[in-house]
């Protein structure tokens, strides 16, 4: 009896955790089903309670450090990743979504490792294969770039994006099997508007490169018009919003003490497509020189001084906020390109800024707005009328700002740059007050990451081979036109 009686602790033990067992899996998949159904918040609570009762699954540890990453908790999320691929060396979603930490981290050498892992370890997983061209793409190796959006091509035959990525890579071989497909109907059959938009957009693209351009047109106004029932102009919220600042202007206190020591601001504005990315690779070829991209630091930093009542310093709160991004920073670039709305506020209350605007022929621009298939802030790309009217106030506005601050901007003419660019960046230079150096004339050299619609036209050698391009799409541009001719300042256009 004795022996009976001590044994039975063991069974109910061993019970229990069966019972464990089938209550952790049963919690796992209702996990996985939330996640599945977009409920990450709730996943994420799963997820982490199924850690702390020791669960030992690379699924979980994976799925936990991408809900992490896209909470912006970097560090917890590449200890779970990790996790995962301890767990589990062959899981290639974890190499994955480590991947995409490293990238916003923009530590790219180890992104590209873990990329090309997750590719060795699942060979037909596309959107991988995607994300390395796209991501060699932005770093200016256009061919393996090619390569790797080939192959997702090859592994899912409609993904749309990389029909779109590959028509911005300007290779002359035209010979592609991918064209023929992307000009094919089936190609079109059972696609979502997102799709149907990459598709129209990228065939746009090969036709314009063929120098078919009125049937480069039917596809582009086909692309805009379906994104414009996708998402609305926000053309009328922008216009509105440069003339709040401008009067707000008035009303701000100037309490940033300028000193010596203030750290050179350079701001790139204008409208997309006047040329900013050529001058901030042109900038940043000075070793000095942080490029802190497109970031929306400033307008940031404009609201916490409005929120504090102005009792902090605009200049201070600014530094604080470079810092966060880049610690070393002693002259930094910042190309949000929409600070054009801010430029009075920029001259005024931050020392040692530099206003740097770019602008170019109104047509050309316009035109290569409407090409470039923009999301997010620049839903307007898609109206040609609001891309003119857009261009106006940028030009209106920043006139206004030039005549009241005109030692801290400089406008920057494109057309002019490319047509001369040893007397015009000489003339930028010079204006910074840096010492002369050769190397400002060969920004296509510079190594740096770009993810801006310029960045495989910025590889190439400065050229003119844009300017004038409007004329080639004269008939599709006749709504702009209308509006761009009321402004006497472009009487000598000739349409």
């Amino acid at each position: 009896m004795k022996g009976f009686g001590e044994k039975r602790p063991k069974k109910k033990k061993k019970l229990q955790t069966i019972n464990n067992k089938i209550n952790l899996d049963q919690l796992i998949k209702k996990a996985f089903e939330l996640q599945r159904q977009g409920n990450k918040i709730e996943a994420g609570k799963y997820y982490l309670y199924l850690i702390k009762n020791g669960i030992e699954d690379y699924r979980v540890f994976s799925n936990y450090g991408t809900f992490l990453k896209e909470e912006g908790k970097h560090k917890e999320a590449e200890i779970n990743l990790k996790k995962a691929i301890i767990l589990n060396p062959e899981y290639a979603n974890a190499y994955y979504n480590l991947a995409g930490i490293f990238i916003d981290k923009k530590d790219f050498q180890q992104a590209e490792i873990y990329l090309k892992q997750a590719i060795k370890h699942k060979p037909n997983f596309a959107i991988a294969h995607y994300n390395l061209g796209f991501m060699l793409k932005d770093l200016g190796r256009l061919q393996e770039a090619e390569l790797y959006t080939q192959n997702a091509l090859e592994i899912y035959p409609h993904f749309s994006d990389a029909y779109y990525s590959l028509s911005t890579i300007n290779n002359k071989n035209q010979n592609h099997k991918w064209q023929e497909k992307l000009f094919s109907k089936d190609l079109l059959k059972n696609q979502r508007s997102r799709d149907l938009v990459n598709i129209f957009f990228a065939r746009a693209n090969i036709l314009h490169r063929k120098n078919e351009y009125r049937e480069s047109a039917k596809n582009l106004i086909t692309a805009n018009n379906l994104k414009l029932k996708m998402q609305k102009s926000n053309a009328n919220f922008l216009i509105k919003k440069t003339n709040e600042l401008k009067q707000s202007l008035s009303n701000l206190q100037n309490n940033s003490p300028k000193s010596s020591n203030d750290p050179l601001s350079i701001f790139i504005v204008g409208l997309p497509r006047s040329g900013s990315t050529l001058i901030e690779s042109i900038i940043s070829l000075n070793s000095q020189v942080t490029d802190l991209g497109e970031v929306n630091i400033f307008e940031d930093s404009y609201k916490e001084y409005i929120e504090t009542s102005q009792k902090l310093n605009l200049g201070e709160i600014y530094k604080k906020n470079i810092k966060r991004i880049n610690k070393q920073a002693t002259i930094t670039t910042n190309k949000w390109l929409f600070n054009y709305q801010y430029a009075g506020i920029i001259a005024a209350l931050i020392p040692n800024a530099r206003i740097i605007h770019c602008y170019r022929n109104p047509l050309d621009n316009i035109l290569s707005i409407y090409r470039a298939h923009f999301f997010n802030s620049i839903t307007f790309s898609s109206s040609l009328v609001d891309c003119a009217e857009v261009y106006s106030d940028q030009k209106k506005i920043m006139k206004i700002y030039k005549n009241k601050f005109k030692q801290q901007i400089y406008e920057l003419n494109y057309d002019k740059l490319v047509k001369n660019p040893v007397k015009e960046i000489k003339s930028l230079i010079y204006w910074l007050k840096w010492d002369w150096n050769e190397l400002y004339l060969s920004p296509h050299l510079n190594k740096r990451q770009i993810s801006t619609r310029s960045n495989v036209e910025v590889r190439s050698p400065i050229n003119s081979k844009s300017v004038g391009g409007w004329k080639n799409y004269k008939e599709m541009l006749k709504p702009a036109m209308e509006i761009i001719a009321k402004d006497k300042e472009n009487k000598d256009l000739k349409y």
